[in-house]
């Protein structure tokens, strides 16, 4: 899941955007509702974790813009202001989900996940192909009824090529999907979490090389 912070207070959205990091949840961060609208506009975001009281573009204007624009992007408003009144008035102008501060990160994670599978077509919950079965809500991974453990990145980047369903996809994409907006376009950190993933599954290798073209989940 790719997630967008729109948070004017930076230290908090660097906390958040750290936590998600530690859920395997790419997160970019800006400050302000018109980096927000350029972000969304540049970016491949299923959700947006948007601060209501935002700097020049207020975060209603942004919410009604993602409704407008963005139908299948999902918003989580965020607000101190947390009464029903408030809550009301979010959903009315299109937010999907509203969280008061303060929140615990547990409980926004839990939210996030479920705006995800709301963001994309009905898929079961349970990814499982070729003997690989990835729970993406308990965070496991098996082969054969044995469990593999893996690192948080290369758990996502498992589950980005199971979605694919037999697809390819090049290190760009995979990036782009399992990383966050910082990440060098140049790095060769893709190929590298491929390579150790596919040891960690064990022969008959699953992930496959497609030259010149990228990787694929499938033989």
């Amino acid at each position: 899941m790719r997630v967008l912070i729109v948070e004017d207070e930076p230290y908090l959205a660097d906390a958040i955007r750290a936590g998600l990091r530690r859920a395997t949840i790419a997160a970019d961060v800006v400050h302000d509702g018109e980096a927000a609208l350029e972000a969304i506009a540049d970016g491949d975001y299923e959700v947006v974790l948007l601060d209501r009281d935002l700097p020049g573009v207020h975060g209603d204007e942004v919410c009604r813009r993602i409704a407008a624009e963005h139908p299948r992007l999902r918003v989580l408003m965020l607000t101190a202001a947390g009464s029903l009144w408030d809550r009301v008035s979010g959903f009315e102008i299109g937010a999907d989900d509203y969280l008061p501060k303060p929140f615990e990160l547990p409980e926004l994670v839990a939210r996030l996940r479920a705006l995800e599978r709301r963001a994309q077509p009905a898929r079961p919950p349970v990814l499982e192909s070729l003997g690989v079965r990835l729970d993406p809500f308990r965070r496991e991974v098996a082969r054969g009824g044995r469990e593999v453990r893996l690192s948080p990145k290369e758990f996502a980047v498992l589950q980005v090529l199971m979605k694919a369903e037999g697809g390819v996809l090049s290190a760009e994409a995979i990036l782009e999907q399992a990383w966050d907006s910082n990440a060098n376009l140049f790095t060769n950190s893709p190929r590298v979490t491929i390579s150790t993933l596919r040891k960690r599954l064990g022969k008959p290798w699953v992930i496959q090389t497609v030259p010149g073209a990228g990787y694929r989940f499938g033989r």
